[in-house]
């Protein structure tokens, strides 16, 4: 299999050369020429397996330059033993044909583990084949969830460094500390003064600058990314899809070929994409349902064809989506306009130039076709959370919550009671504030973090997962703020060059 870049469609390269890279040099994403396609056979085959002969099943057809035996490797080296739960990815009822997807089982709690427990593997294959002894720079962006979930992934791992950035007040306490106490030698943090969308133009313009690049291969480095614009991160959440489809299937929920729902809380877009390439390759669905929260640009642009970034930003309870540049829509577009680079191209340099784009009404239907939208506030999203737990005894996480509440909405305006899933980011321990003020009315007694941990454990009766209660031992190693401006320097910092 061959991939191209959203911007450059004359580039072919390796799948081994696209994860190595992370970032096309013109500032396009990699994206497969074709999408392979399914049987009816190939997902029935998946109702009997476990989570690591999906995954080996799925990637090996994106992953063809990659050797089979290597990809069963990465397969059980990355979900053997570090995730709390024997089935990866677990699907639970919420309520009559609605499901979730708990995808945050994994060592740091949140969906990002399911992609970046392997995606070391991935990467440091393909390093292996195309980057010639290097080692492996991971640049790293991160509204909360990859930042730690990158940390944790590639701690230590021979032949790489990693560096994040993390908006100094745009993530949850949890989030911070996990990310700053973080261990390993070859690990680097910083928070930066602005939100995620500052640090995510700062990495992709660190990453293309040429200077910078001629600067890092005089000492033997090179880039790559972490993010979802890497397409290492991106193929191994289309495995828990067609994972949660085997596991409706096993269990009778569904019949095979009968469609599903899938709602996805999102706002860099690559979580509801992953499920838009699984629909691509003919996993049974029949809509996908975008959920966002008051940042609501994707809510616009599904619904209108209108794409505006310049408008005002919230900082909200649920803070991995407070994203106003969805770098994933990218690929989705480059699909829609039929592989048109040049005009994938123009409507990201209007984006960059005037803040704001809007697509043809051919593109627009397509959009329609393939998704529904919605969004809610913080009030409602707090709602939600203490509703769900109250009716359903499912306690869930604040972005979670918005997803549910979408569903819940569209469901109820549209009718249709298709069978459902929704896609659970994260374990609700990592927004105890907002989660127990949901619950409480704002009227629980706790002060400081771990306490919160307590007395929401103490409410509820539902664990807390233990690598979240061990921080409070944790001293903090990275304390550095920067500005926007400041991110290059800290990078040769950090790296020490």
């Amino acid at each position: 299999m061959q991939y191209t870049s959203t911007r450059n469609n004359t580039i072919r390269v390796s799948s081994s050369e696209a994860i190595a890279a992370g970032i096309s040099k013109d500032g396009g994403l990699f994206v497969p020429t074709e999408v392979p396609q399914v049987t009816p056979d190939f997902i029935a085959a998946l109702a009997g397996k476990s989570y690591i002969e999906r995954a080996r099943d799925v990637l090996r057809l994106f992953l063809t330059d990659y050797p089979a035996g290597e990809i069963d490797a990465d397969t059980a080296g990355a979900y053997t033993g570090s995730f709390g739960s024997e089935n990866v990815a677990p699907v639970v009822n919420l309520y009559e044909n609605v499901n979730i997807l708990e995808l945050w089982h994994g060592p740091t709690c949140a969906f990002k583990d399911m992609a970046l427990q392997l995606l070391p593997y991935l990467l440091t294959g393909a390093a292996s084949r195309v980057s010639g002894g290097k080692t492996t720079v991971i640049l790293v962006a991160t509204s909360g969830d990859t930042g730690k979930a990158a940390l944790e992934g590639f701690k230590d791992v021979p032949g790489t460094r990693i560096l994040v950035f993390f908006p100094s007040d745009g993530v949850s306490p949890m989030q911070k500390l996990q990310m700053t106490t973080q261990e390993g030698e070859n690990v680097g943090v910083a928070a930066i003064r602005g939100n995620f969308d500052d640090a995510q133009n700062g990495v992709k313009r660190i990453f293309t600058d040429p200077a910078i690049a001629e600067k890092l291969a005089a000492g033997n480095l090179t880039f790559s990314s972490a993010n979802s614009i890497n397409w290492g991160r991106l193929v191994p959440q289309i495995v828990y899809y067609f994972s949660a489809y085997a596991d409706l299937l096993a269990a009778g929920k569904v019949k095979n070929g009968e469609k599903i729902n899938i709602t996805v809380p999102t706002g860099n877009f690559g979580n509801i994409l992953a499920a838009y390439y699984a629909m691509r390759m003919g996993l049974p669905v029949n809509k996908l349902v975008c959920a966002s929260n008051e940042n609501d640009v994707l809510t616009e642009f599904l619904t209108t064809g209108r794409y505006n970034r310049v408008r005002p930003f919230h900082t909200t309870v649920s803070p991995s989506m407070d994203i106003l540049i969805s770098s994933n829509l990218e690929r989705l577009l480059f699909h829609l306009l039929g592989d048109d680079s040049d005009k994938t191209a123009e409507l990201f340099r209007r984006l960059k130039e005037d803040g704001e784009y809007t697509v043809d009404g051919e593109t627009l239907a397509k959009l329609r076709e393939l998704f529904a939208a919605g969004c809610c506030d913080d009030a409602a999203t707090k709602a939600t959370i203490a509703d769900t737990f109250r009716k359903n005894g499912y306690l869930c996480d604040t972005h979670t919550a918005v997803a549910v509440n979408v569903c819940s909405a569209y469901r109820e305006k549209t009718g249709d009671q298709t069978p459902t899933v929704i896609a659970s980011t994260a374990s609700p321990y990592k927004f105890c504030r907002a989660v127990l003020s949901a619950l409480t009315d704002g009227g629980f007694t706790a002060e400081n973090e771990f306490d919160m941990v307590e007395e929401l454990e103490a409410l509820t009766g539902v664990p807390a997962p233990e690598q979240l209660k061990t921080l409070k031992n944790k001293a903090v190693r990275f304390d550095r703020v920067v500005t926007k401006d400041e991110m290059e320097q800290a990078v040769y910092d950090l790296l020490g060059i």
